[in-house]
């Protein structure tokens, strides 16, 4: 009855199970994955609220690629950041979600390919199935910092490949594009004609100077380049649902992308109005969330450092992002250190093979939690590594 493009299997699995076992017995859960930075204990400003007061709102005047305002906004937020970017080569999406599934869809034919990071968030299969288009994926390789395999990702194009996916930086990795790299892979693709996607949504969250670090694609000239980011992590709100892409690449072919992206978001208008008049203000106030979360990440990123040195847990090195990965011993399963950290100490992390992470043992753990809860759950991780760990 339903399309193949729909899972099969949508029970929860055992850690979901797990956590929701212990909620209804009114455990209290240390949740050391937290993403939403609403629910993190940060202090939104009142402008935030203030930036929907527009009589504007009651107003619909519908723009596919975005309202101008909007998009002089975007422009802006990157103008501060030192990237110059015009804002006819800006369209506005509801989600980076949304993004990916328009640039699927001009992209690609059904039963082509897409290449993507492995490990990475689990997001690529799912959006690119519903499109009924392919994932392959080319290894991130770790040997004290992570790096693209290059020739790995030049060994994987085939007649089908449409685009090469990047996450800069990546998650849960927290490792940047680096300079030698990009020049690799932007010249791969214009010799290959196929697209670059470099999803940057935390960009702006980088733990230290690095002059080989690439911060943002939206410059590229190269080959057809498409930059993504948004509300949801530039300023901290996920509830406001605004996001965009930035087109770049050769003259020709980027405004031949343009066209094409701005039918197919004719086609679902999905932009509220209120959220695109109150962009710029959401920008502006969001600065001040954005300094939260680094000064939070940045700081628990030390601590668990600290907390880690000397313990048979490792912290693998990571340049930026909101997530950290923790190596543990290979005497258990991923899965069986989640699911016994949960049950005796009452501490949610994720397994690393959420994220593809071709090898064991590895968990992922959030940099954005409250200070004092993150150091609670890393205490008790502690604990549970030096009493043995899984019975």
């Amino acid at each position: 009855m339903f399309s193949s493009r729909f899972p099969r299997d949508l029970r929860p699995n055992r850690l979901a199970r797990a956590i929701e076992a212990q909620r209804r017995e009114g455990k209290a859960i240390v949740d050391l994955t937290e993403s939403n930075p609403t629910r993190a204990g940060f202090v939104y400003p009142p402008e935030i609220v203030s930036a929907f007061n527009d009589e504007g709102l009651i107003r619909y005047d519908p723009a596919p690629a975005g309202s101008p305002g909007a998009r002089e906004a975007v422009a802006e937020y990157y103008a501060f950041r030192g990237h110059h970017v015009e804002p006819e080569r800006i369209l506005l999406t509801a989600s980076t979600s949304e993004a990916y599934a328009y640039l699927f869809k001009l992209l690609a034919d059904p039963g082509d390919q897409l290449l993507a990071p492995r490990p990475s968030y689990p997001l690529f299969e799912v959006l690119a199935a519903l499109e009924s288009v392919e994932v392959r994926y080319y290894p991130l390789v770790y040997h004290g910092r992570w790096t693209i395999d290059l020739e790995a990702v030049a060994s994987s194009v085939t007649a089908r490949t449409r685009a090469v996916i990047l996450v800069n930086p990546n998650n849960p990795t927290g490792s940047y594009l680096k300079r030698s790299e990009y020049e690799r892979l932007s010249r791969l693709c214009a010799e290959q004609q196929i697209a670059l996607i470099s999803d940057e949504v935390f960009s702006d969250f980088f733990f230290g100077p690095d002059p080989e670090r690439v911060s943002s694609l939206v410059e590229t000239k190269d080959c057809l380049c498409f930059s993504l980011s948004g509300l949801s992590k530039v300023a901290g709100l996920p509830q406001m649902k605004l996001g965009w892409v930035v087109i770049g690449g050769p003259a020709t072919v980027r405004e031949d992308a343009s066209r094409g992206l701005e039918w197919i978001a004719d086609t679902y208008l999905s932009v509220s109005t209120p959220v695109q008049l109150a962009s710029a203000r959401l920008l502006s106030a969001g600065e001040s969330v954005q300094q939260q979360i680094r000064h939070r990440t940045y700081e628990n990123l030390q601590l668990a450092r600290q907390t880690l040195a000397g313990s048979c847990a490792s912290l693998l090195a990571v340049e930026g992002g909101w997530y950290a990965v923790v190596q543990v011993p290979r005497l258990h399963s991923e899965e069986e250190w989640a699911l016994e950290l949960l049950a005796r100490c009452h501490v949610l992390v994720q397994p690393g093979f959420f994220y593809d992470f071709d090898s064991e043992a590895f968990l992922v753990i959030s940099l954005l939690p409250e200070p004092a809860l993150f150091h609670e759950g890393l205490g008790r991780l502690i604990r549970f590594l030096e009493s043995g760990g899984v019975k």
